[in-house]
């Protein structure tokens, strides 16, 4: 798929199952940054809609602020996803 379609999922009709669940990401953080992003989006399969505590999310990103790029970094190197 993608990255216009992957952005595009509707939530309203996307299949549950379909999504994986962020508590299962795992990123490794000996990795260098290029390759943690490389294996969250390998885990992640939609970096725009998952499964967190059990909703869907779906994440957009404005024109004006973070690039998705920064918006990963960010989640790649906090401690929500465990290691």
């Amino acid at each position: 798929m993608d990255i216009e379609a992957l952005k595009n999922v509707d939530i309203r009709t996307v299949s549950k199952e379909s999504l994986v669940d962020i508590k299962d990401v795992k990123i490794d953080k000996s990795l260098s940054i290029e390759e943690r992003k490389i294996s969250f989006v390998k885990q992640i399969k939609n970096p725009y809609c998952y499964i967190c505590n059990g909703f869907i999310v779906k994440s957009k990103f404005a024109e004006s602020g973070n690039t998705f790029e920064e918006c990963l970094n960010n989640l790649i190197n906090s401690e929500y996803i465990r290691c």
